[in-house]
This record gives C-alpha cells, structure tokens and sequence, in this order.
C-alpha cells in the first residue's frame, strides 16, 4: 500500500520544488529531492514537495505516519526513484468550457501540441472516446459512431440503422443525451478499472469498454 501511495505521488504529483535548495529547474532534479527526503526520512520536505492536487488526497499527518510505519520500505522507493529508467516527459492538458481537452509536451524547451489536437474522434481515454462520441453525434457523422460500438453490437448495425433510429423514433432522446453530456463533461469524473470506465452524467452513467486498445461505448443509462 505505502509503495503504490508514494509511487504513484512520484509519477505525478510532485512539482518542481526542491528540499532546501531553492526551486528545481527540472523533473528529474524534482524527482531526485523528493527521493533523497523519502531516503532520508525527511517527511515534511516530501510532503511540501506534492502538488496540491495530491496534498488534498492526504493530510500532512497521514503522509508522516505512512513514512514512519514503514521506514525500510520508503528507503527503498526512495533509492528506485533515483534511478529512473527513462528521460521525464513533461505534459500539460488544457480544458476548453466545453470539456474538449487539449494535449501539449514540453520539447527542447518549447510547448508542442500533440496529435489529439488533430484526431477529432480518438479513443485512446475513455474521456476522448466520450469527447470523440459526443462530437460524433453532434456532427450526425454515424459512419464515425459505429466505431464506437464493441464488436458485441456490431451485429446487423450500419450508419444507416443508426441514422433511421436517431433522427427519426428515437430523435429526442439522442438530442436530450448530447446536453447531458455535453453538460457533464467539462468537470465529469471517469473512473477506469482495468479495460472497463464508467462516467456519470445527468441523472444516468455511460459505460466504457476497452477493445484492441480502443474505448468504446457500451452504454449509456
């Protein structure tokens, strides 16, 4: 438990503060003073260095007493975290109001934007395949929204099923799921649990599943 905790503090919620030294300038310099305070047992140095994100998630009295418990253990994370097996890749996501995230990495000192900026339907998240899906359905692109469906439905299905079924019976309640998650999107939670996710919405819960390394849309009640 104190190893998946801190380990999963290390990959992402440490910032670039160093312990006692001033500002670090770099990941790797960030991640080698967070170690060096987990090898050293210097709890409250780590702890100023998560971001606040992570400070939220546990309290400066709980982050003590994980360190304290299990003080081999910590050392241990603390020496593996100072030899990382690949160069730091620094990223950021910024979000429109619309929920539509946007990718960028940090290269040779300049912001560059990645390819999700391009590929308007991606399904490599579960919340770019409900990005993808809702922008889909808004654009009545129905060829683009069976890949969104999992082999398992895909029996006897055809854009032009869909498109008879969606503009035609089932019209309002299609209009009425696009605001909800359009709504919902821009703050919704989306929880993963191996190859499945579930995102809340209005008063319903979309159901995720991964296929071929794929999100699709398994339903939506």
């Amino acid at each position: 438990m104190v190893a998946l905790a801190l380990a999963a503090v290390a990959a992402g919620a440490v910032f670039a503060v160093g312990c006692g030294a001033g500002q670090a300038e770099d990941p790797e310099s960030a991640l080698r003073a967070y170690a060096r305070a987990l090898e050293d047992g210097r709890a409250d140095d780590a702890y100023r260095m998560l971001s606040d994100d992570a400070r939220r998630g546990i309290s400066p009295e709980a982050f003590r007493r994980m360190l304290k418990d299990s003080p081999e253990e910590v050392r241990e994370i603390g020496r593996a975290l100072q030899r990382p097996t690949a160069s730091p890749v620094v990223t950021a996501v910024v979000t429109s109001p619309s929920g539509q995230e946007l990718e960028l990495v940090l290269e040779k000192g300049k912001w560059k934007v990645e390819s999700n900026a391009i590929d308007l339907y991606a399904q490599d998240t579960p919340r770019h395949a409900v990005q993808g899906f809702v922008r889909a359905l808004e654009r009545k692109r129905y060829d683009v929204i069976l890949r969104y469906v999992p082999d398992g439905h895909k029996e006897g299905l055809d854009s032009a099923k869909l498109k008879q079924a969606w503009e035609g019976y089932d019209k309002e309640e299609m209009a009425q799921l696009i605001a909800a998650l359009r709504q919902a999107l821009p703050a919704a939670s989306i929880e993963e649990a191996g190859d499945r996710a579930t995102m809340p919405y209005g008063a319903g819960t979309m159901q995720l599943v991964r296929e071929h390394g794929l999100w699709k849309i398994e339903d939506f009640d």
